[in-house]
């Protein structure tokens, strides 16, 4: 109900103040065609003057005739000037005023337009202190550097003169600026013409440009408010754009509702305004006044109706709260909820019952289902763990299916592998033995390089056989030796300086970084070999022609053990994120057609067999990291015995 008052008062204010609107547009047309009858009637008297025979007489007496005839015609015209244009005078600057070249062409013409000081001198010398009007400073008005307005708003009228031979304009005007009968006959005339109770407090003005020069606005209580100026709004929106402004506005010291017209010069120009207006604060109190009355009647309609309204209320709302409190016990668990009896036998009393009933079947269906889930949920327990354990009876069975296959797979490739290898090394080392006993004592000369070729040939061989070892490991013993890993790094390094020193490949050293010596450990020498060549091989290769391979070793405790910890970091391309944790695959490589992919799977069984730990990472600046951790040795070592990074 308030909402529908709101707006309800909103639609009549609206419309109350369209009929406002609408009342000082009707105002403002008044005012307009006032203003066109004054031009109108100007320029038929000035039409009939001319072709009057008085005139025509005066004519023919000379200029002294004619200026004293229309001096005394100018009083009863109400006109300011009166004069008449011979051709000579048409011929001057004067004769550029659009109603005089309108005369000219035998057409009478009546417009508003602007003289100049200059201009008012010529026309009636007396002009220039009547139109001279000091500006007063106003609020909200547009900013000016003008401190007065001598300009004057002039009603220029003008007709033609043909008579006996005499060919010219007569031409008159009235000035505007103080015309205090023009301003007030135009107010009485939109504002007083009905009974007395219903005159409005109504003001009229006539702007040149944004000054007020004639109205009957009062600035105090006898002083007229004769150069205002009108808001910067008003005059941006009438002057500047055209339009017809009709809404309320602040006009000198209080609100009207205001209507204002854009008046145009001979020339099209707008040059001013013509104003109506009538004082809002009577129509607001008014307005006031009816909200007030309305809410009033509200009020004592809504203190009237509201006990009864309660009192109804109550006999429909009570059961209801009692059954959503019952619902709402319901809802926290409580099946036992009820609303109990009640009294009423209308449709709210039988809904109660109803629910109630309801609630019964409820709680006996429930307890069914918690009779059913518990029973459902112990054989679900018991299927559970029959499915656990057969899942993971196929699971570890398909582990041992996959693994078996591999190594069946290893075991032929093993084989054919051996055999197509041993037979070329036979060949290498008999080779090796012809010629040492083809070149007898001389072959002391060579006699490192054949030593090499023989080591590289029972590496060849060692190879072989971890190869075989990794498919049977079975078949093969273990030859663990405690030993320092330092030494082992650095003969590694010369075993694969060929391949390091056809690269641009910077090899950087780093042992013993930690505060604590690095320990010994127990381990085949010839496998970790294998696993420290086999990384350093593949650093290159990512590295592909150039980068930094850095080897670095360092004591490092896991898990309360003590132990060494070698790194090999190089620069390459690095991992891919997806592949860190399949790297240690049998058979994974990156180089398809070059690689067989064990090396790493191999590494990983060597390293696993000592009790350590290999592992990979993605370095930060780029390139890969591959770590390997082994137990320190449990024999007995003297610390000053540990040889140095150097060595």
């Amino acid at each position: 109900m308030p909402l529908l008052l709101t707006l309800a008062m909103a639609r009549w204010n609206a419309d109350y103040d369209a009929v406002l609107i609408a009342k000082v547009e009707s105002d403002l047309r008044i005012a307009e065609q006032y203003l066109g009858h004054l031009q109108t009637g100007s320029a038929e008297s000035l039409r009939n003057l001319a072709n009057s025979t008085a005139f025509q007489q005066a004519l023919s007496k000379g200029p002294a005739e004619v200026q004293s005839h229309l001096e005394v015609l100018r009083e009863d015209l109400q006109l300011d000037f009166l004069e008449y244009l011979t051709p000579a005078d048409l011929a001057s600057p004067l004769g550029q005023w659009p109603v005089i070249q309108a005369a000219t062409q035998g057409q009478r013409a009546s417009q508003i337009d602007i003289f100049g000081a200059e201009a008012l001198t010529d026309a009636a010398p007396h002009l220039v202190d009547q139109a001279r009007i000091p500006l007063i400073e106003t609020e909200a008005a547009a900013p000016t550097t003008r401190d007065v307005e001598d300009r004057g708003m002039v009603l220029h009228t003008a007709a033609p003169v043909v008579a006996l031979g005499h060919h010219g304009v007569l031409r008159g005007g009235r000035l505007l600026n103080r015309n205090l009968d023009f301003i007030d006959t135009l107010n009485a005339l939109v504002y007083l013409g009905g009974p007395a109770d219903q005159n409005r407090q109504g003001t009229a003005t006539l702007f040149l440009e944004d000054t007020r020069i004639s109205t009957n606005v009062r600035l105090f209580e006898e002083v007229r408010a004769l150069g205002t100026r009108v808001s910067a709004v008003v005059r941006n929106k009438v002057l500047g754009e055209g339009l017809t402004w009709l809404d309320r506005a602040f006009v000198v010291n209080d609100w009207y509702i205001s209507g204002y017209l854009p008046l145009t010069d001979s020339y099209g120009k707008r040059v001013g305004m013509l104003y109506v207006g009538f004082l809002e604060a009577p129509y607001s109190a008014a307005k006031r006044e009816a909200y007030w009355t309305i809410v009033a009647v509200f009020l004592a309609v809504l203190a009237l109706s509201a006990p009864l309204f309660l009192w109804l209320a109550k006999g429909i709302f009570s059961p209801l709260e009692r059954m959503s409190l019952t619902m709402k016990r319901v809802e926290r668990g409580d099946l036992a909820a009820r609303n109990g009896t009640t009294r009423r036998q209308d449709e709210i009393g039988q809904v109660a019952g109803h629910l109630d009933s309801l609630l019964d079947q409820i709680q006996e269906r429930d307890q069914r289902l918690r009779d059913w889930a518990g029973e459902l949920n112990q054989r679900v327990d018991r299927r559970t763990v029959e499915l656990r354990a057969a899942n993971q009876k196929l699971e570890e069975t398909f582990k041992q299916l996959v693994m078996s296959e591999k190594l069946a797979s290893i075991g032929e490739i093993t084989a054919g592998v051996a055999h197509e290898i041993n037979n070329p090394v036979a060949v290498i080392q008999g080779n090796v033995d012809v010629m040492r006993m083809t070149l007898g004592p001389a072959a002391q000369e060579v006699g490192t390089e054949l030593d090499l070729i023989d080591n590289q040939v029972m590496r060849i061989g060692a190879i072989v056989g971890k190869l075989l070892q990794f498919a049977r490991p079975s078949e093969f013993g273990t030859f663990e030796e405690s030993l320092y890993l330092a030494p082992l790094v650095s003969d590694c390094l010369v075993l694969v300086d060929h391949v390091i020193s056809q690269q641009e490949i910077r090899v950087e050293k780093r042992f013993d970084l930690g505060p604590e010596p690095v320990p010994p450990v127990r381990i085949d020498p010839g496998e970790l070999q294998q696993v420290v060549i086999n990384l350093i091989l593949n650093a290159a290769q990512a590295m592909e022609g150039a980068g930094h391979l850095r080897l670095s070793l360092e004591a490092s405790n896991r898990d309360g053990r003590d132990g060494a910890l070698l790194t090999v970091a190089d620069s390459g391309c690095g991992i891919a994120e997806d592949q860190l944790t399949a790297v240690f695959n049998p058979f994974y490589t990156t180089k398809l057609g070059e690689g067989t992919g064990l090396g790493l799977s191999i590494s990983q069984t060597l390293i696993q067999r000592a009790g350590g730990i290999i592992s990979v990472r993605n370095r930060k600046g780029g390139g890969a990291a591959f770590s390997i951790w082994l137990p320190a040795a449990n024999d007995e070592y003297q610390q000053n015995a540990a040889p140095t990074a150097a060595q």
